[in-house]
This record gives C-alpha cells, structure tokens and sequence, in this order.
C-alpha cells in the first residue's frame, strides 16, 4: 500500500464513524468504486471504531453529568419520581430493546446517537459495543451492494 492508498482507507473509515448511511457509504463507492474488499474493510472498521469512541465517550460524559449533577444539587439521590416522559422512554426501551437500537442506528440514526442511547440505556459497555457493531457490518455490507448495484441508474443525476 503506498500513501495515497492509505490515505483513502483513512479518509473512508473516518467518514463511517459518523454517519454510515448518509456519508460512509457514499464516500466509500466514491473512493472504491469496486474494490471490494478495500470498501467492507474500510466501512467496517470505520463504524467499529466510531462505535467504540462514542460508547465510552458518553458513558464518560453521562458519569461527569450525574456526578455534576448530584453534586450539585444534593448529597444524595433523589428518589425517581415516573413522568408521561419517563414512562414513554421506559415503554420504548422494553419494546425495542437494544437489539431495536442497534439496528436502527447506522441506517436512521446515526453512529454517535445510537451509542449515546444505547449507553444511556444499557450499562454494558461490552454488549453494547457488540450489538452496535454487527448491525453497523450488516448494514456496511448491505448498503455497500446496494449502492454498488444501482450506481450506474443514479450516475446520470448526479452529472
């Protein structure tokens, strides 16, 4: 690999930390066209990695705001008191789980969104990590074919 490959790896993996669906995967056909294995890999550990990097960028930012927060205020917790809020998030989190926000989040959500959800939710940092980044490979490999497939259809709009 010379510097202008490595360079492109580093520019596609950075763009799928963000946004898979709305930046990734797009920058990848465009430096990849069909360099397969080059586009999976790149879009792969581009979303593992933003995955990683945000789960425990939040779980840090959710711990200095709870400890902000309960410093603050008071010595010790309050007691929880159940809001039409705090019912609705609780409701959505049984319903869907984390398996739900995993899948949703490289395609409708994107990367930093979803680990913050999922590492509000959910404390496993592990388990989180590991469900976030299977559904980000499904979906790097499913819309890096989908893309692929109709590129020559959507090419003429684009010129």
């Amino acid at each position: 690999m010379n510097s202008s490959e490595i360079w492109h790896f580093i520019s596609a993996a950075l763009a799928c930390t963000i946004s898979l669906s709305k930046i990734g995967i797009p920058t990848v056909i465009a430096i990849y066209k069909s360099n397969y294995i080059m586009a999976i890999a790149s879009s792969c550990s581009g979303s593992i990695i933003g995955t990683v990097i945000f789960t425990y960028l939040f779980a840090g930012i959710l711990k200095w705001w709870n400890n902000l927060k309960f410093g603050m205020f008071s010595s010790k917790h309050p007691k929880k008191i159940f809001t039409k809020s705090n019912r609705r998030i609780i409701r959505i989190k049984h319903r869907f789980g984390l398996t739900g926000i995993a899948i949703l989040t490289p395609i409708f959500l994107s990367i930093p969104i979803g680990a913050f959800l999922a590492e509000r939710f959910y404390k496993d940092k592990k388990k989180v990590i590991l469900y976030l980044s299977i559904s980000a490979i499904f979906w790097c490999i499913l819309l890096y074919f989908l893309f692929l497939f109709f590129y020559d259809s959507f090419r003429s709009w684009f010129n």
